[in-house]
């Protein structure tokens, strides 16, 4: 339904603002910011006027709309969000009712919105924050509390603006507003990055100081049996953090009183620490403490901890430092929540993958070892595989390989893998290419598009000569090495990998082995890098693998990993050796 232009007592509020058709850089960075955090393509501050919206505030808009700042009140969905004083969330504009026809949605690709209200002190809503996507978004609630929380940060720099150009008194007063929104808006990017509770305490610690100083910033959190655990002990001489590590809630310290209570903790002096948390007293006064408050962190059915700070002078917080610390908390709260969600999937990811990593069976007479490293980031987890099959006494079938992705979808993909390989190599006595052939071919029977990359060996004795046979067909993987005599040897010859085309021809290769020769499988994670060329890191492991040949094994490829992947490599790693007897 149409709606009425802006009411006009507004614009008294929206001349004091300053903002028009220009940049802004303060609010550039809100728009930026909205963008980053949500993962929206655009992200808006926009101020509605009388005939046209402004964006002071833009990020992602194409041209000429990011050059322009401006559009007409027809291509405007602001306008809802100021005439109704509430958000406007839209998941796809072409079907809503409420917007659909609207002009913005072809011109400016508008089509899932979400616009949080602009206010300004009086109430009167000015414009909105607002995160916008091509394409139809469902926003959850997550989405829609970050971006209110950041609307409240921007709706604090407009109130700035406007509180300049009025009484000294309450131009100090806004001025403290917007540094402590600054502070806010610095916590929630700072703590978007943290994955540790260590990583919140020194990213909190940080943000206080200059204008809190405590003298320590802890966080403590509940346990499964209800008991205080101090997750911020690093900071504490060792015999204050032990005498703390976990503590029954019962025991009155700053951070149990705001767990129990649910609400702030203030002690702004030592006769009040004394009275209400009189089991840390003792702690005070050795560590020349004496003043504290405490936070309690919010969770989805209470308080998950506290968030305290503690410093070494009568401290008395006001009403705004004391919002300042809560909305500070909620920040840290979810931070805590994401980083225990990450260790918890890290944790299962990694068991899954290395479980799906049989042990390697009795190889003699030759020696083999192998390696596996999950990725240092991402989910930490991938479709890299390697297996041994001994076949008989002297026939040993050797696999390395990589399915195509690096979450859990990828490591439940290659177990499947895995599976149906194992079961021909027992079942089908067959060259390497016709056995891949038959994967590919089962794996397209039964509807599995996997993706991967293989290589299939065997290793036999050389029929009437010293040393041992490779024999072996390579489906799209990184060429195998054979090291031999000091010379590093590449085995080249790629087919296709599998997974991609039907009926995809593929062929075997033969390669002498001599006496005491090691052959080296690996995948990509091993060496590749966005900054080097292929070729040049290959020849980087040809050089390292030549000079450390007549190590053994595990010790080969302890070093190949640590010299070349590291531990601070996107790709989980995969590595197989096999050396023959003398």
């Amino acid at each position: 339904m149409p709606l009425s232009p802006p009411s006009d007592d507004r614009l008294p509020a929206l001349t004091r603002t300053g903002l028009t058709a220009a940049p802004d850089p303060a609010f550039d960075r809100f728009a930026e910011l909205v963008r980053r955090v949500l993962n929206v393509p655009v992200a808006l501050v926009t101020i509605v006027e009388a005939d046209r919206q402004v964006f002071p505030g833009a990020c992602g808009l194409a041209a000429p709309w990011q050059q322009d700042r401006e559009t007409p009140l027809s291509h405007s969905f602001c306008k809802f969000v100021v005439e109704t004083a509430a958000p406007l969330i839209v998941t796809d504009a072409r079907t809503d009712p409420r917007v659909a026809g609207n002009p913005a949605i072809t011109d400016l690709g508008v089509v899932g919105y979400a616009g949080m209200p602009l206010t300004d002190d009086t109430g009167k809503v000015l414009g909105s924050l607002c995160a916008i996507d091509t394409a139809p978004r469902r926003w959850t609630d997550s989405d829609l509390a970050i971006l209110a929380d950041l609307a409240a940060a921007c709706s604090d720099s407009l109130r700035f603006r406007i509180a300049t150009q009025t009484a000294r008194r309450r131009q100090i007063r806004v001025g403290a507003a917007f540094d402590r929104s600054q502070l806010l808006l610095r916590a929630s990017v700072a703590l978007a990055d943290t994955s540790t509770p260590d990583d919140v305490v020194s990213v909190v610690r940080e943000l206080v100081t200059g204008s809190l100083d405590p003298a320590y910033v802890g966080i403590s959190l509940i346990d499964r049996a209800g008991r205080v655990a101090l997750r911020s002990g690093g900071t504490l001489p060792p015999r204050v953090a032990e005498r703390w590590t976990r503590y029954p809630a019962s025991v009155a310290t700053p951070s149990s009183l705001a767990v129990r209570r649910g609400v702030p903790v203030l002690l702004p002096d030592l006769a009040v620490v004394r009275a209400e948390a009189p089991d840390a007293f003792g702690t005070f006064a050795d560590m020349g403490w004496q003043s504290a408050a405490s936070v309690p962190l919010p969770g989805p059915a209470g308080p998950i901890g506290a968030l305290t700070f503690v410093w070494k002078q009568p401290y008395d917080l006001g009403d705004p430092e004391q919002t300042l610390l809560s909305a500070l908390a909620g920040y840290v709260s979810q931070a805590l929540q994401r980083a225990e969600y990450l260790h918890a999937q890290k944790s299962a990811a990694e068991i899954l993958q290395r479980a799906l990593l049989s042990a390697l069976p009795e190889t003699a007479p030759f020696e083999v070892a192998a390696r596996y490293e999950p990725a240092a980031r991402g989910e930490h987890v991938g479709g890299d595989w390697y297996d041994a099959v001994r076949l008989d006494s002297s026939h040993l079938a050797l696999v390395i390989g990589d399915v195509t992705g690096h979450d859990m979808q990828a490591a439940a993909l290659m177990g499947r893998l895995r599976s149906k390989l194992r079961v021909l190599l027992v079942d089908r006595h067959e060259p390497p290419a016709a056995l891949l052939r038959r994967l590919d071919a089962a794996n397209q029977a039964l509807g599995d598009r996997i993706a991967a990359t293989v290589v299939l060996a065997y290793l036999q004795p050389e029929p009437g000569a010293a040393g041992h046979q490779l024999h072996w067909s390579n489906a799209g993987h990184p060429s195998p090495l054979l090291l031999a005599g000091g010379e590093v040897t590449v085995l080249d010859n790629r087919d296709p990998l599998l997974g991609v085309l039907r009926r995809t021809p593929r062929t075997s290769h033969y390669q002498h082995v001599p006496p005491g020769s090691t052959v080296l499988f690996y995948t990509d994670g091993l060496i590749e890098t966005r900054a080097d060329a292929w070729d040049d890191r290959v020849q980087d492991l040809c050089d390292l693998a030549a000079g450390l040949a007549d190590l053994p094994l595990t010790d080969l490829l302890d070093r190949l990993y640590l010299e070349l992947a590291g531990d601070n490599h996107e790709d989980d790693v995969a590595l197989l050796a096999v050396r023959t007897p003398y």
